[in-house]
């Protein structure tokens, strides 16, 4: 019982976290944003709540307007037992499996082919903190801690401020969450090989030391693999880099034997042909996207973390919280706020200053690092100043992930070291952080006196939301005064679990705060607006007028194709040629100024009839000789564009430009009618060679994510234009004959198809 006594407790702590979602039925999910926010949801309450429904944490949008969408697409193809490698329904079309935040490969996927998708998706926000906490107390146990301290630092890494800040995405915390395990492995690698290699295990034990020793190393791939299949590539760079770091670090305390590292070269190897059908379309996915040109600027305030925002370690809620609408910091609360815990804080200071071992010099050594390249320090700035790949593109406030971690083992060092050695040095750790909240209250009671710079608003907000921190350091500096004087007591045990409730408290209710549960009918409900959308749509799309009504990505939930999207990659030629339509003219030049989210409103452009825009969406009453109202629900207008041109159709005129900027200037010239003639770039002989072609019949017998069928009729050889994206992957046989397509104005696709009746596919490959 008392071996699985600490697992029971993480179980119990977490499901008592989420008892909202398993007692009340509410989902971990800012489902409230959707019928709070936007269109036409707010119609379909608009009765009862003129204003839209109340929802708790305006800054969490994203894994209803990305995580959520794409997992459920992804899932949606793979119970057809397809590869989900296209999304069809944003950008005019756009990469799925490249993707990577899709994470089709996830391991904690199979959850959605046993249960409903919505229940699915939040069971596994519940399991993101579960398995953090107790993969962290099996490295933690392993290191010999007390039972108590693995347990704290359990709890302070899996709700921790970059825990709650990113839990219901989905995607982050499940990468960050095998790190534990994948730090064990690497313990048992070199346990086992140092117990093959020992003579008193030569002649009985042998065999089954093997065994073991290449158990952990598949558990270590096993492991490795799916946090890079979890969907986040920046946070799986970071527990990559460590994990290579605490490997060498080890192999450097155990003996520098080059048969290990032979070994570990090889799996990693081995992990990386594994995810080879991961890495390599993401890569061919970045190359053609525009992440290396609309870069933000990385001296914007919050791409570091500010220096003052240090003090989120103590209070994390000093400059207010997005949920009470009074937040005063720079930029994003969610990637700013590092909190452990009053107390974990406490005991990780007592450890790195006081407990000397290499452990935790190892682990003290790492936060400091992560502190350093997190902070807008010189060394922080050195890889945007070089602009090196990759990196000039990662925010860094993500290291926090990392100091969280750290923290977190630190905090388990130094309340194992506290309740083993009776120290009063702690003394001093509370001392320390006596002194900062000393420092603090001076400046919300007496700063604006000093420095005339701060509204009044703004310390009475610093003010309140000081005081229970200052509560709980209170209670955890009673607690550790006790047992420093009962240690040698039975009271001694008592006052080691009012330090765990204490810890938990402080973290839940931080996390309580921050993240939402929300009504399960709130969750993309369907309304009036969409279902006729739906209905009347068939493979043309839609756009919006207003970022408000239904916003990028939504659309991939309701199967309603659209142009918009919002993506940190998209590919750049589409980007260029929404950027030159939105600007009304033939510029393609960067920036862009989409920052991810590209949502076009210029609908009287040539373009969007192009693109294949049916429905047009408004707040507002449009005025346009091509447009017709054809529906309203409440608020929400849906008009119909009488230019708009088939998805697939044939040209009477093939105009040829040697590159980009020639084709993007042909195609904004009055004379360019985009219904009759196509930009062909850098054609090669035989399309140059077509004297006459013909203006045939096309339809669209078959459209599927990843597999269009077009039968076509007409009287001499013709070409055929398909207004998706063009994209390497997808390839064409006219009536199982593979052809060549042609990149056609200058985003799409078009082919060339020989008079009579053909039937042409369309369809996507993985590489």
């Amino acid at each position: 019982m008392k071996r699985i006594l600490p697992y029971l407790s993480i179980s119990l702590l977490v499901f008592a976290f989420f008892w909202q979602f398993f007692i009340k039925g509410l989902l971990p999910i800012p489902a409230d944003t959707i019928v709070g926010l936007y269109h036409p949801f707010r119609d379909l309450y608009a009765k009862n709540y003129p204003n839209g429904i109340p929802f708790k944490n305006f800054l969490i949008t994203d894994p209803v307007r990305q995580q959520y969408p794409w997992r459920e697409l992804v899932v949606s193809i793979e119970k057809k037992l397809e590869v989900p490698l296209w999304n069809p329904y944003n950008f005019s079309g756009t990469p799925l499996l490249a993707n990577f935040q899709s994470a089709p490969f996830y391991i904690f996927n199979v959850l959605f082919f046993i249960i409903p998708f919505s229940i699915a998706w939040n069971l596994m926000i519940f399991l993101g903190p579960l398995l953090g906490g107790i993969f962290l107390f099996l490295y933690l146990d392993n290191l010999k801690l007390s039972k108590w301290a693995s347990v704290l630092g359990s709890m302070s890494f899996s709700f921790s401020g970059f825990s709650i800040a990113w839990m219901e995405w989905g995607t982050i915390t499940h990468v960050a969450l095998w790190l534990p395990l994948i730090l064990l492995s690497i313990d048992k690698i070199f346990l086992y090989s140092s117990r093959i290699s020992n003579s008193k295990y030569k002649i009985v034990n042998t065999h089954l030391e093997i065994k073991k020793y290449y158990f952990w190393f598949f558990l270590f791939i096993f492991c490795l693999s799916s946090s890079f299949f979890a969907g986040h590539l920046q946070i799986f760079f970071y527990l990559f880099i460590f994990s290579w770091v605490y490997f060498l670090v080890r192999w450097l305390q155990c003996g520098k034997t080059f048969n290990i590292v032979f070994a570990f070269l090889i799996f990693n190897i081995l992990f990386l042909i594994l995810s080879s059908v991961q890495w390599i379309p993401t890569l061919q996915f970045i190359s053609l996207s525009s992440r290396n040109v609309d870069v933000l600027d990385f001296n914007n305030p919050g791409w570091f973390i500010p220096w003052q925002h240090i003090i989120q370690f103590v209070a994390p809620d000093f400059f207010g919280n997005p949920t009470t609408l009074n937040y005063w910091g720079v930029w994003n609360y969610g990637e700013l706020v590092g909190y452990v815990g009053i107390m974990p804080l406490i005991l990780a200071i007592f450890s790195m200053f006081f407990r000397k071992d290499k452990k935790t010099l190892f682990f003290g050594t790492i936060l400091f690092l992560s502190l350093l390249f997190a902070f807008p320090t010189f060394f922080a700035k050195i890889p945007y100043l070089l602009r090196i790949p990759f990196l000039v593109t990662a925010q860094p406030t993500r290291l926090l992930f990392i100091v969280d971690f750290t923290l977190a083992i630190l905090s388990a060092f130094g309340l194992d070291y506290f309740i083993r050695s009776k120290k009063r040095d702690i003394l001093y750790s509370l001392a320390f952080v006596m002194f900062i909240f000393a420092v603090l209250w001076m400046f919300v009671l007496y700063g604006n006196n000093m420095l005339k710079l701060i509204a009044i608003e703004n310390l009475s907000v610093a003010k309140n939301n000081l005081i229970l921190p200052s509560l709980i350091f209170f209670a955890s500096s009673i607690l550790i005064i006790l047992f420093m004087i009962f240690h040698k007591t039975k009271i001694s045990t008592l006052i080691l679990c009012c330090i765990i409730v204490v810890a938990v408290f402080d973290l839940f209710r931080f996390g309580w705060k921050f993240i939402p549960f929300t009504n399960k009918n709130y969750l993309f409900p369907s309304t009036r607006a969409i279902s006729f959308l739906q209905k009347n749509i068939g493979e043309f799309r839609m756009m919006s007028t207003d970022a408000r009504i239904l916003p990028p990505n939504f659309s991939s939930i309701y199967r309603i194709q659209s142009i918009d999207g919002y993506n940190p990659l998209y590919l750049l030629r589409y980007g260029e040629l929404i950027a030159a339509s939105e600007r009304r003219k033939a510029d393609i030049n960067p920036p862009f100024g989409f920052n991810r989210i590209i949502t076009p409103h210029n609908y009287d452009s040539k373009i969007i009839d192009l693109l294949g825009v049916k429905f047009i969406l408004s707040l507002s009453d449009l005025d346009s000789p091509k447009l017709k109202k054809v529906f309203q629900e409440v608020e929400t207008r849906v008009y119909e564009n009488a230019n708009v041109l088939p998805k697939a159709f044939f040209v009477s005129h093939i105009i040829h430009a040697r590159d980009k900027k020639e084709a993007i200037k042909i195609m904004f010239e009055d004379s360019f009618n985009p219904g009759s003639m196509v930009v062909i770039e850098n054609t090669d002989n035989r399309l140059r060679e077509i004297k006459q072609i013909a203006v045939g019949k096309a339809d669209i017998v078959h459209y599927s994510e990843n597999r269009i069928i077009i039968e076509t009729e007409n009287s001499e050889a013709g070409f055929l234009v398909i207004t998706d994206s063009f994209y390497p992957t997808w390839k064409v046989k006219i009536d199982s004959r593979q052809e060549n397509i042609y990149r056609a104005d200058y985003n799409f696709r078009g082919v060339i198809v020989q008079s009579g009746k053909h039937r042409i596919e369309f369809y996507n490959s993985l590489f």
